[in-house]
């Protein structure tokens, strides 16, 4: 009998149905939640789901599952390294060049 933890898998899925239930794939680790957000780790950056009555119904870190219901309102991806990063962007990075 295998009892390894298996790591969670690194894809990335989200169904919301009806506003009402939200499922994701591919979380590492739930940073904080509460009644109005759920900000959780995932394969894709930090997700931050924010709405009214959120309750965290499943959570399995060993699959990578978060189940969150409640009213969602909006869902944001905070990424700590933008795209092409060590490139200069903006106005400021193109006239310093």
């Amino acid at each position: 009998m295998n009892t390894e933890k298996r790591p969670p898998d690194p894809a990335q899925t989200l169904v919301l149905r009806d506003r009402k239930l939200l499922e994701v794939r591919g979380v590492t680790d739930v940073v904080r939640f509460d009644e109005e957000s759920v900000v959780l780790s995932t394969s894709c950056g930090t997700l931050t789901v924010e709405g009214a009555s959120l309750h965290v119904q499943v959570l399995n870190l060993e699959q990578g599952t978060v189940t969150v219901e409640g009213r969602v309102d909006s869902m944001l991806y905070f990424d700590p390294e933008p795209a092409g990063k060590g490139e200069r962007g903006g106005l400021f990075g193109k006239l310093f060049r």
